[in-house]
């Protein structure tokens, strides 16, 4: 996927068209009912602005409670990514606080991971962030769907092979799982939309 240059904001502190995600950022986080949507290309995102932001986010139907809940994301949450290095297969991942930007966990890089487990052991790394830290009702987003239907099944359904190779990556899921199993957690896992809202902002930048 190509990365947003540009973000429309129809609804913030500053209607308009910004080239980076910080610039946005600042129109929109704390802006009640803020809408706002990257582009790759600047012609998009242009004649985006031009039209109604409900058309365009949500489609022509919807309801004020689907707008509410999909709108903007949380600003007291927790946003994770990983990455994976297609030279020299190292995997890593790390967490962040949404609304401050601080790096709060990073892990790797580690050989012979791949990209959907480290999304997976990062969003239960931030569980267990939230746990130790008495942080239970933030939410946690991820743009891997693929890692959230993981966690919520409480199982990581890898098709990387389990060798000498890869044993500390199975010791490290065999954890996150059993940490799953026992314990319980409120925090909310979502889905960062990438589409609405820019690039997820722990992204390591590598794409």
């Amino acid at each position: 996927m190509k990365k947003n240059k540009f973000y429309v904001v129809w609804k913030g502190f500053s209607p308009g068209i910004y080239q980076s995600w910080d610039d946005c950022r600042k129109q929109v986080e704390g802006f009640k009912g803020a809408l706002y949507k990257g582009y790759v290309d600047f012609s998009d995102a242009e004649e985006a602005f031009r039209h109604k932001p409900e058309k365009i986010i949500f489609g022509k139907s919807t309801n004020s409670r689907q707008e509410n809940a999909t709108s903007y994301p949380i600003h007291d949450s927790i946003v994770v990514d990983a990455a994976w290095n297609s030279v020299n297969k190292d995997m890593e991942y790390q967490g962040i606080f949404y609304k401050s930007g601080k790096r709060i966990f990073h892990n790797g890089p580690m050989p012979n991971g791949t990209n959907n487990v480290g999304e997976f052991l990062a969003i239960v790394h931030a569980l267990g962030y939230c746990h130790k830290h008495g942080l239970e009702d933030i939410p946690v987003y991820s743009d891997s769907r693929n890692a959230i239907t993981w966690v919520k099944a409480m199982k990581c359904k890898t098709n990387l092979e389990e060798s000498s190779k890869t044993k500390h990556i199975f010791d490290l899921i065999k954890r996150a799982e059993l940490w799953l199993k026992n314990n319980t957690y409120k925090n909310p896992v979502l889905k960062w939309e990438t589409k609405s809202w820019g690039e997820n902002p722990a992204d390591f930048g590598r794409k």
